[in-house]
């Protein structure tokens, strides 16, 4: 009984060890999530947009916010695209902004260049919404955007983003009050969006 007890206590030690350097392998910015230098609000932030332009976010203040980390050659691709084209379309005009953000960090299935990030989004999945350039979500060199986002709201096991097309919802006061895996398909999230359209702030 007291050996069993032992050899379970190392299984479980073991689990706990193994799911700590999970995380900690693309969690570089873990000791990072916390800094001092992070910004207090989201409008602090400034991106540049995917023809090189400063953008600060503060231009989406008063929105609601679907912030999405995008790849041109994944499995998700098609069909988050497809669904995110048909929120746009719906909830542009009663204050959503979907905003998304190339990243290569996942099996390189967003390799190309900015110029040619845009030319796909755009001819093969009819996006209208903004794209920003190719960025970093995880990492030493994660973006101070989800630097941000990952703080405000961890995901399952840990904040580092898993894969692509792994999704921010922000509120009209620029808080974080959803984030939802790369299986989440975005108009399981519509009532979410519908919500705090109708909300007052």
């Amino acid at each position: 009984m007291n050996s069993t007890f032992q050899i379970w206590s190392l299984v479980t030690l073991f689990l706990a060890v193994a799911l700590v350097f999970f995380n900690f392998g693309s969690l570089s910015s873990f000791g990072k999530l916390g800094e001092a230098d992070l910004p207090e609000s989201i409008y602090e932030i400034n991106v540049k947009d995917i023809k090189g332009n400063d953008v600060s976010l503060s231009a989406y203040k008063g929105k609601v916010l679907l912030i999405v980390n995008v790849a041109s050659n994944c499995g998700f691709t098609h069909s988050n695209y497809k669904e995110m084209n048909a929120l746009y379309e719906k909830y542009r005009d009663k204050g959503l902004e979907i905003l998304a953000f190339p990243c290569n960090q996942f099996a390189s299935q967003e390799p190309g260049s900015n110029e040619e990030i845009e030319e796909t989004v755009c001819s093969r999945f009819k996006a209208e919404f903004p794209i920003f350039e190719k960025i970093n979500v995880n990492g030493k060199n994660t973006a101070l955007l989800y630097r941000y986002l990952k703080l405000q709201k961890s995901g399952f096991l840990g904040s580092r983003i898993k894969w692509n097309f792994t999704k921010f919802l922000l509120g009209k006061s620029g808080g974080v009050v959803g984030r939802y895996s790369p299986y989440t398909s975005p108009l399981k999230i519509e009532s979410d969006i519908q919500k705090l359209l109708e909300a007052s702030s």
